[in-house]
């Protein structure tokens, strides 16, 4: 099943191939390259959040050496990410850099991340519209002389 996975895989049949790698992944021996290439597949096809799964699994298994965790945790951010999970990628991407601090553009993402989501939360805290800004003026106008 693994076999066939990788030929469809490389002619890029990515759905198909990830049945071969689900099946290859529930032998022990294929478990973790199965659960990966399966990551890679469901990323491939669109599925980002069973990706994302798939990849943790992989991360599971016991026999995992660590340059092939490093790689996992890779795609395991790089898919978090893509469907802005930014928490969840941040704390991925420094797992990673606690395994490998050089590995490829990890810092880079960490501190590009690390930026956008403290954007996003001084966003969250802002009122956009004048009218709500005014609205919110009074409110706090009327609070504080209540007090």
């Amino acid at each position: 099943a693994y076999e066939r996975g990788m030929v469809l895989k490389n002619v890029g049949l990515f759905r198909q191939a990830a049945d071969h790698f689900e099946k290859a992944a529930q032998c022990p021996t294929y478990a973790l390259r199965g659960f990966a290439q399966l990551g890679f597949c469901l990323k491939k096809s669109g599925r980002q959040e069973e990706a994302v799964a798939a990849f943790r699994r992989a991360l599971q298994v016991p026999s995992t050496l660590l340059k092939e965790q490093v790689q996992i945790l890779y795609l395991l951010g790089r898919t978090l990410e893509s469907i802005d999970r930014i928490p969840e990628a941040l704390e991925t991407y420094r797992w990673l850099r606690r395994e490998a601090p050089q590995y490829r553009d990890v810092a880079i993402r960490i501190e590009s991340l690390s930026t956008r989501r403290t954007q996003i939360d001084n966003r969250q805290g802002q009122v956009d519209s004048p009218w709500a800004q005014q609205a919110l003026q009074m409110w706090q106008g009327l609070l504080g002389n209540g007090k």
